[in-house]
């Protein structure tokens, strides 16, 4: 999606409308001493924003990325297609191999290599899932704590050492005790006074003809992205944010931070005949987005365990299993990272409906791609490629959360039916033998995903 030129294109339009709000902001404000440093803040970083996507990496930051990995300083891995929720596609073998092949397929594509390791959707596992990723030369993946904790065997190292599946495939189970300082709403990072205010934004702040330009099209209120206040405490009444206060704040979290993974790590290699590896994944949007300071926490922290200890060191799960080739073979039971640890957040009954669609859709189009494997009609393979993609598109573990999150609920269930619908005028298109071409082309404008699909990725 990132080298997607409607996205690239949309980013910068976006980015520069930004600039443009921001300057007028400056001027705005220029007699309120609480607020214009922070719309020259503000300024200063969507223009640096802007020069580092369009001039630094010509649109293109996957090469930003690239460049680094290449470096060694990065190990990036895959995920599956369109992040479906592994569990509860295990009832069609096929499509969870498609949603991995897939996904592999994307990452070499991006990175010119071929992925190690993967997140699967929602950090979601079933007993036999490692088979497949397995077969597409996946080495590595994560699990919840639970999922090692309650394995075929008792872990010899808890969730301090991956365990190897049957397959020859290592499972890395998530620490419990440093996500919870950064998740947690009652002790987590996040919540400190002094960190920026995510719920007020000038989008719904100011007079609505001013602010009008900046936000939906249809004249709904949105977040623009600049925001005046900080967190200040449980209170409707926010004070003006501080830069400096929050940026110090960070560094302290992430000094922190490092101190209590130094004594864990201490503690836990008293009781290991290894070094225990502590995994500690969090969603990308925390940092940034819900968490304003988050990338400069990250910043914080991995200089000071460069410069300021000499007990932890950073490492990739490739590295660590190089160092120890030797691990404990055990099943990891079935999980995920939602709420409860199971399949609760994506089947209940606010999304329960969409399986059955899934699922048949999923068997339908196992049927065409063995059925039409041979093909070499143009046309046809063109529909069987859509075919593929909205089945994938109409999977995204994406639309059961938001529908289980009652965020934009009509939109999830708008895409949910569109990319059914549109599968399922394909296949009967297909099975007839009678592509409507106009149709077909307009979904391959819209839906424009995986370019370099093969619908025979569901073939048996």
């Amino acid at each position: 999606m990132l080298t997607d030129d409607l996205l690239q294109s949309r980013y910068v339009r976006h980015i520069e409308r930004l600039i443009e709000l921001a300057e007028k902001e400056c001027v705005r404000t220029r007699f309120q001493p609480e607020f214009y440093p922070l719309a020259q803040m503000y300024l200063r970083k969507f223009t640096e924003c802007r020069r580092v996507f369009v001039d630094q990496y010509q649109r293109n930051i996957v090469q930003g990325f690239k460049a680094l990995q290449d470096a060694g300083k990065l190990e990036i891995i895959t995920c599956g297609a369109t992040h479906g929720f592994m569990p509860l596609m295990e009832i069609n073998k096929n499509a969870v191999r498609a949603q991995v092949a897939v996904g592999r397929q994307a990452y070499e594509v991006a990175f010119g290599r071929p992925p190690r390791g993967i997140w699967n959707g929602e950090c979601g596992y079933y007993p036999g899932l490692d088979e497949v990723l397995a077969q597409n030369g996946i080495r590595f993946f994560f699990v919840d704590a639970h999922g090692i904790l309650h394995a075929s065997k008792r872990p010899k190292y808890g969730v301090y050492a991956p365990l190897y599946c049957p397959s020859g495939v290592a499972a890395f189970g998530r620490d419990p005790e440093s996500s919870k300082s950064v998740w947690s709403a009652e002790e987590g990072y996040p919540g400190d006074f002094n960190y920026r205010e995510f719920y007020r934004d000038i989008g719904f702040d100011l007079d609505y003809d001013y602010i009008r330009p900046y936000i939906h099209e249809s004249g709904l209120r949105i977040n623009t992205g600049i925001k005046y206040y900080r967190i200040t405490g449980k209170t409707p009444h926010k004070e003006p944010y501080n830069e400096q206060w929050a940026l110090e704040t960070a560094a302290r979290h992430a000094g922190n931070f490092m101190f209590n993974r130094e004594k864990q790590v201490e503690y836990l290699a008293s009781l290991m005949d290894r070094r225990p590896i502590i995994v500690s994944p969090y969603d990308a949007e925390l940092f940034g987005h819900w968490w304003y300071e988050g990338p400069d926490f990250l910043n914080f922290l991995l200089r000071k365990i460069h410069y300021d200890q000499q007990t932890l060191a950073l490492i990739t799960p490739s590295e660590y299993l190089e160092i120890y080739p030797k691990n404990q073979v055990a099943v990891p039971s079935l999980s995920s990272w939602g709420h409860k640890g199971y399949c609760e957040v994506w089947l209940e009954g606010s999304n329960d409906w969409i399986y059955r669609h899934l699922h048949k859709a999923a068997d339908r189009m196992v049927e065409l791609a063995n059925e039409f494997k041979p093909t070499g009609d143009p046309l046809l393979t063109r529909a069987l490629n859509q075919a593929a993609r909205e089945l994938l598109l109409a999977q995204s573990s994406d639309w059961a959360f938001i529908m289980k999150t009652r965020t934009m609920v009509e939109y999830a269930v708008r895409r949910t039916k569109e990319h059914v619908a549109a599968f399922t005028d394909l296949y009967h298109m297909i099975k007839r033998r009678e592509v409507d071409e106009s149709y077909l082309r307009r979904l391959e404008e819209r839906h424009n995903i995986f370019p370099f699909i093969d619908f025979r990725v569901y073939a048996d």
